[in-house]
């Protein structure tokens, strides 16, 4: 099972696992059981609909109607739950961008309309090629969508990123913590959350002066109460305003 590095909006690079051949066979049949039962149901009602109609070609019609969303189950999942199915929500795994932008409704248009040259036509057997050959693990669809299958089953937590949870109703209080970058704001986090950790007041303090340093600040904080309300009011500006 491979890596992928996606660099997001805030310049925080997330790896994620791309997901083995094995599990996409999995989540394909899956998702292959759910349409076999949906026929079996279609059927059932071509079959109610044959007592209300005599004529053979109303019923066949009214049927194939009634059986065209399973056509483009694979385009509609994906779409509606953010690169999903039901088989790939069960495994944990979803179609992302490899360069880290919004996946869009056409890049699953193509996948879905390359899945006629590697699963229907010749049985699966180009998708696996693709898939065993290619580095991102990537199926023609994919490659041609520039899409990957991610695992979500290791999310990164937030206590990875710069990213802070601030809640709706913060109020800041250092209103120039934006001259910091996000490089800075990665170092101080980083370091402030090892000596937290560790209990190395030494480091706490010596981290609050040269904070304090930058933004020019005179807080009567505690050294880590500082350094947290640091950290969310650079989150409240830099991503809430």
């Amino acid at each position: 099972m491979g890596n992928l590095q996606i660099n997001t909006t805030q310049n925080v690079n997330l790896n994620y696992k791309i997901v083995s051949i094995g599990e996409r066979i999995v989540a394909f049949f899956i998702d292959a059981f759910i349409l076999y039962l949906y026929a079996i149901l279609v059927n059932l009602i071509g079959d109610a609909i044959g007592y209300i109609y005599e004529d053979r070609w109303t019923q066949r019609g009214l049927v194939a109607l009634i059986f065209l969303p399973a056509m483009g189950y694979s385009l509609f999942m994906h779409s509606i739950f953010n690169g999903r199915t039901v088989g790939k929500m069960l495994l944990k795994m979803r179609v992302v961008r490899f360069d880290g932008t919004p996946v869009h409704w056409s890049n699953y248009l193509v996948r879905w309309m390359l899945r006629l040259v590697d699963i229907w036509i010749f049985f699966g057997s180009i998708g696996i090629l693709t898939l065993l050959f290619s580095e991102r693990r990537q199926r023609l669809g994919d490659a041609a969508a520039g899409t990957v299958v991610i695992s979500t089953k290791n999310k990164v937590k937030v206590s990875h990123t710069i990213l802070e949870n601030v809640e709706e109703e913060y109020i800041p209080k250092f209103t120039n913590v934006s001259i910091l970058t996000d490089k800075d704001v990665r170092l101080i986090k980083e370091t402030y959350l090892i000596a937290r950790k560790s209990n190395d007041f030494k480091t706490l303090k010596e981290l609050r002066l040269k904070v304090e340093s930058i933004l020019n600040s005179n807080s009567e904080l505690y050294d880590s109460q500082y350094l947290d309300t640091v950290l969310k009011d650079y989150n409240y500006y830099t991503q809430k305003i």
